[in-house]
């Protein structure tokens, strides 16, 4: 199929791009201004008076993070079935015009609606799910008759694609399964990991939760771990990818750069709860952090390093490489190669935040305190992990060559 008719042309920007710019100046802009002012946006970005309720920017941002990370997704598989399907099927037959099918001008005038106008459009979405052409039953068995009776149509195609398992709607319908299980595991990560700031409401060990049921569950004292976050989500993924009969670990390869993007975003959301700020520091691009929002010892102390800034933009970074393998080099990669280097990215970040993080918990053996944050070493472990998988794996092949 050409690239024009594919519309999906690899040198094509896309609408999500867009997207990321406008956020981009945005928030430069509101950065600058907090700079200039010193002031942060309350955390309320909507009172519904009516019902006395809030809807807290952390929230929008999460959410939007969340829904640009699963757009990004989506388009990536829906290039990468493209790809599979131009080879299997024939350039002449994926760009035969739908007028050639000879089926009734009903037929072909509600599947030019939805901007099928060729044989290898019309394969794509039946492979996909042949209910999302929004045809009848009897439409439904029509086309389907009429496919199987050109010559290079292969039955397997209409059965049962091999680019059905790129279907971009498996990204929004896994999506649940995912947050769900990420935020399990985040808030067990922090509970296995409480925060050194978590005694002020009589948290000092993870034996005090279980001494106080109810803090397990109350998220609003703070308390959700990335790498939990991350584990979760993986084993919500690798649940949702059996059931449906997907390659796991290649749709893993897609949902990390979607992820990267989503992280990009989501930090932001830290700055409008004024958290996750680092060290005190007279930088220019230090930022103004609320007396109420400060750590008891630096009650007095104004300024502190824009940590959420420092992995937000270092996110952005493991994004614009991640996606560039993955759109042009993902013929050169082995499948699984951009889960570990996704993991490898965020570990290195991490590594370097913590130089400049508040309230890191530590590590503690046999009572003598190592001043290593626990999330250093967890990232030197992931980081040493996937850098030794994937090296033998490569390894290997080259020695099979």
């Amino acid at each position: 199929m050409s690239q024009d008719r594919g519309r999906l042309h690899l040198s094509q920007i896309e609408p999500y791009w867009l997207i990321i710019a406008l956020f981009f100046i945005a928030s430069l802009a509101l950065y600058l201004y907090h700079l200039a002012t010193g002031q942060t946006p309350g955390r309320v970005a909507i009172h519904i008076a009516a019902l006395n309720f809030d809807i807290y920017w952390y929230g929008i941002i999460i959410v939007g993070g969340i829904a640009l990370g699963c757009t990004v997704t989506s388009r990536l598989a829906l290039e990468r079935a493209w790809r599979v399907l131009r080879q299997h099927v024939p350039a002449e037959l994926a760009e035969k015009p739908m007028t050639e099918l000879g089926l009734p001008a009903n037929i072909v005038q509600a599947l030019g609606k939805q901007r099928i106008t060729t044989v290898g459009e019309l394969l794509l979405k039946w492979g996909f799910n042949p209910e999302i052409l929004g045809l009848k039953k009897a439409a439904l068995a029509r086309v389907q008759k009429r496919l199987a009776q050109e010559p290079a149509v292969a039955e397997s195609w209409l059965e049962d694609a091999p680019w059905r398992v790129w279907n971009p709607d498996y990204v929004w319908g896994g999506i649940g399964w995912c947050l769900a299980l990420a935020l399990v595991g985040a808030r067990l990560y922090h509970i296995l990991t409480p925060s050194p700031s978590m005694a002020a409401v009589g948290i000092e060990s993870p034996l005090d939760y279980f001494r106080n049921p109810l803090q397990l569950i109350n998220i609003r004292n703070g308390g959700l771990g990335i790498y939990g976050g991350i584990a979760g989500g993986a084993l919500g993924l690798f649940w949702y990818t059996r059931r449906h009969r997907l390659p796991g670990l290649a749709w893993a390869d897609l949902a990390v750069v979607g992820t990267a993007v989503g992280q990009f975003v989501g930090r932001w959301a830290n700055f409008f709860n004024q958290e996750l700020y680092g060290r005190p520091t007279d930088l220019p691009w230090a930022v103004t952090i609320d007396p109420a929002y400060r750590l008891d010892e630096y009650v007095d102390v104004a300024r502190y390093h824009p940590a959420f800034l420092y992995e937000s933009l270092w996110n952005f970074l493991a994004f614009l490489v991640l996606w560039r393998l993955a759109r042009r080099y993902h013929d050169r990669l082995f499948t699984g190669e951009l889960t570990a280097l996704y993991l490898i990215f965020y570990a290195a970040g991490r590594i370097l935040l913590e130089f400049v993080r508040l309230d890191s918990r530590t590590i503690t053996l046999a009572g003598l305190e190592l001043r290593l944050p626990v999330a250093t070493l967890v990232s030197i472990l992931v980081a040493l992990a996937m850098g030794l998988w994937a090296g033998r794996r490569r390894l290997a092949a080259k020695s099979n060559s």
